[in-house]
């Protein structure tokens, strides 16, 4: 279940998810230097309207993706600050693929695997890199790239799944379903 694990916040505190029973949760790997990084405004934005709803957001930085998260976990998180007024809490930056990635993310991704992508003016870009490198690529649950998002709901079910390229309204709609 989704409450017995934890996360390193930006300042190296453990925040351990049983924390974060009855409410709802956004759980985002993101990057400060992707083409999806401009997500944190609408992210931002569902974290102002629904925080006091019962919502809560882990970003979590993330650089296995086109090296798009370099900078330290205080630049990343100066650099929300700065360009998108965050003020939703920031994990420490962590793998969300492969032999180091944070157990949450074994956990989410064999609770809802990739399902494909949403039509987006990256869809074909990001298709055609996948498949070069890996011809099973679509088969497998591993995170595909920056700004994926799961929404767990206020019992700890793992919900659904966000590609990068969903629409956030769609986001949004099932967060409001939720709370």
């Amino acid at each position: 279940m989704i409450y017995d694990y934890e996360v390193a916040t930006v300042k190296g505190n453990a925040l351990k998810l049983s924390e974060y029973k009855g409410k709802v949760i956004l759980v985002v790997n993101t990057a400060t230097g992707c083409g999806f990084t401009p997500q944190y405004a609408p992210i931002e934005q569902l974290y102002k309207d629904y925080h006091d709803k019962g919502l809560e957001i882990l970003d979590i930085p993330c650089n296995q993706f086109g090296g798009q998260a370099p900078g330290s976990d205080k630049e990343i998180h100066d650099f929300c600050k700065a360009h998108f007024n965050t003020t939703f809490l920031q994990m420490k930056k962590a793998d969300v693929n492969g032999p180091n990635e944070l157990p949450l993310y074994t956990y989410l991704k064999s609770q809802k695997g990739f399902e494909g992508f949403e039509e987006h003016e990256f869809k074909e870009a990001l298709e055609k890199m996948f498949a070069a490198a890996d011809p099973d690529w679509a088969k497998k649950p591993d995170i595909k790239w920056n700004f994926t998002k799961f929404i767990i709901d206020r019992s700890g079910n793992v919900v659904a799944r966000f590609e990068p390229t969903a629409n956030m309204a769609k986001v949004e709609e099932c967060i409001k379903a939720l709370l």
